[in-house]
């Protein structure tokens, strides 16, 4: 959304204009770091939003997530603004008032895709190797490294973190629908784009992503007696059937393209013809060609039925542009392994087929690295598990980063 939709969460140091670095009473005030006490910290934090339940269509607990978060950034001088949503979470953009130019944007959702109650159930736990909890590692454990990157680099004495933009989003895990103008808007502003999404077990960066939508489809039909009268009826679980088969025709495995009718409903009862069916429709592919062309055909089969009496109504769209590697983002990727490098980790990337808010910061052409944040597995699962011995490793890599490309227009 634009600025005059975002309003103040939170008071901040007023900037000093006309001041390109205007002092900043917080820089280096946490001199003689500890990474062994900031380890402690981040866990205890990282423990405390595990055990708010934060799915995506629970505004109190993003919220409370996001109120933690903001409080955390304020401590360190930062400006919390919130994008306020009715039905999900407070979207925040998190800028520093002494900041020159805040152009390296940092994303990192706070949602996840577990249902209120989960927390209780299964609270942040740990052992040797491993925390575990609801979203530990996608990707409430790189809300923290985020934070403790930018509190190392202030403790550092270096002013890269002022060059930092943050946006901390509520609706990723269906899309970013609701964030996705605030997103592209901030991308705009910024030369790079980093996201903080976790990292598999082996450490991998991810510099491509398949593109994909989501798209609903609503059938009415006609109901009737299915033994008195059932010529009378007009099945919209048949209408449906039409339906499904001719989409997922539309599935090109060799050229990445997949169609899939995940989840279905409809009709009342076995004995009558179906009156309403409904379908939930993902899509995935490679190019933004075959996203033009995906789309228009899935709105082409939705258009017309083939049982008369019927009515079909389609809403929904492609969501997320694919994430294409350019010339720019490569050069990205090798500072990012450079810097791995210099703290003694070599890193290589790869594409996957999910999306992310890369995605659409690549898709408006601003060089996108993703899959920055701590290691782990079995996301979406009562498996989720965050390798501990990441989150160190991780924060100092992000914060390498951030000074290494606001380094480039000292």
């Amino acid at each position: 959304m634009t600025a005059g939709e975002i309003g103040r969460a939170g008071e901040a140091p007023a900037a000093e204009t006309g001041t390109a670095r205007a002092a900043d009473p917080a820089a280096g005030k946490n001199a003689g770091w500890d990474w062994a006490q900031a380890e402690r910290e981040m866990l205890e934090l990282i423990g405390q939003l595990v055990d708010i339940d934060s799915g995506t269509f629970d505004k109190e607990g993003v919220d409370r997530v996001g109120g933690l978060l903001a409080e955390e950034y304020r401590k360190l001088g930062f400006k919390v603004e919130a994008q306020r949503r009715e039905e999900r979470g407070d979207n925040l953009l998190i800028t520093h008032p002494y900041g020159r130019k805040a152009d390296i944007l940092a994303i990192a959702h706070m949602d996840t895709v577990f249902p209120k109650g989960t927390a209780s159930k299964r609270p942040f736990s740990r052992d040797e190797r491993k925390a575990y909890g609801p979203g530990v590692m996608d990707m409430k454990a790189s809300q923290i490294t985020t934070l403790y990157a930018l509190k190392y680099l202030i403790a550092s004495g270096s002013p890269a973190y002022r060059d930092v933009r943050l946006v901390l989003n509520t609706d990723e895990e269906v899309g970013s629908v609701h964030s996705r103008q605030l997103i592209e808007e901030q991308a705009r502003q910024s030369r790079y784009a980093l996201i903080v999404e976790p990292s598999d077990d082996e450490g991998t960066l991810v510099t491509g992503r398949r593109g994909g939508g989501k798209y609903y489809l609503s059938v009415a039909g006609i109901a009737a007696h299915s033994g008195a009268e059932p010529e009378k009826g007009r099945s919209a679980i048949a209408e449906l059937a039409h339906k499904i088969l001719k989409l997922h025709a539309l599935t090109d495995a060799e050229a990445g393209i997949h169609v899939n009718v995940g989840v279905i409903s409809g009709g009342t009862s076995s004995n009558t013809i179906a009156p309403h069916a409904q379908a939930n429709i993902d899509v995935r592919m490679e190019t933004a060609e075959q996203a033009a062309e995906l789309d228009r055909r899935v709105r082409e089969i939705c258009s017309s039925v083939d049982i008369e009496g019927t009515s079909l109504e389609l809403t929904g769209g492609i969501t997320r542009p694919p994430m294409i590697p350019t010339q720019a983002s490569e050069r990205l990727l090798g500072i990012v392994q450079e810097e791995s490098l210099k703290l003694g980790e070599r890193i290589v990337d790869k594409k996957v087929g999910s999306g992310s808010d890369g995605n659409l910061t690549a898709s408006v052409g601003i060089p996108t690295i993703d899959g920055l944040g701590p290691r782990g597995g079995s996301a979406h699962s009562a498996d989720e598990y965050l390798l501990l011995d990441s989150l160190i490793p991780r924060t100092k890599l992000l914060a390498a980063v951030i000074e290494r490309l606001s380094g480039e227009r000292e």
